[in-house]
């Protein structure tokens, strides 16, 4: 069990210190990912950036995902044709749905970046970064929108999983750092002994905070 998910960053980051790796720049899943991928990229010394996932639900079945869009330049959709095909939705229903999310998406990359756009990628180490994971679905997502900008390699690092998401997770990225994988994963905030929902004022704050940590670090960048 972890403190919160400083402790849980701090812990993940002193693992990847190990692996040096090459030109890595931290992808916080907000909200709650981003207070562990801050402390992960104090530990790298690495750029901290976000990447935003929005869940576009099945009609009558928001849970369930047929589609999620990953914000990027220009927006990434990954679509899971397996569950399109079991709704039999035609392609502008499936439009219509995604559709319906790209205002929230627009919403939060303006809130946490402004005007700010997504760091590149190419020929440097992506590591992706949640406070766990309990299916690997919007990982895996992530992880494909990921691998179209170019990494040199994608490295997810999470405190704590059950193994059949890190199965999912596994398929998709290059190498997998999970601190914990208990027998009997229940909710994920059974895993902190400190667990708080994050709000949007906690998330910019973590990114602020991060920005001007690493530029008292880097000045001159």
């Amino acid at each position: 069990m972890f403190r919160d998910r400083q402790e849980a960053g701090e812990k993940l980051g002193r693992e990847l210190q190990a692996s040096q790796l090459r030109k890595p720049v931290v992808l916080a899943l907000p909200r709650g990912g981003l207070p562990v991928a801050a402390a992960v990229a104090k530990a790298l010394d690495a750029p901290l950036d976000i990447l935003i996932v929005r869940k576009v639900g099945a009609p009558g079945n928001p849970e369930l995902a047929v589609a999620a869009i990953v914000d990027g330049d220009p927006p990434d959709v990954v679509i899971n044709r397996e569950i399109v095909e079991a709704y039999s939705l035609s392609d502008d229903e499936l439009a219509a749905l995604i559709n319906m999310e790209r205002p929230e998406l627009q919403r939060r990359r303006q809130l946490y970046r402004g005007s700010t756009g997504p760091r590149s990628l190419a020929g440097r180490t992506a590591v992706l970064v949640d406070d766990g994971a309990a299916t690997g679905t919007t990982m895996k997502v992530a992880l494909r929108a990921i691998k179209r900008r170019g990494p040199l390699q994608t490295i997810v690092a999470i405190p704590v999983a059950p193994s059949d998401a890190l199965a999912t997770i596994e398929q998709e990225a290059d190498n997998v750092v999970c601190l914990s994988k208990p027998g009997r994963f229940l909710a994920l905030g059974h895993h902190y002994l400190s667990f708080p929902q994050l709000t949007d004022d906690d998330a910019i704050e973590v990114l602020r905070c991060a920005a001007e940590e690493r530029k008292l670090r880097h000045p001159s960048k």
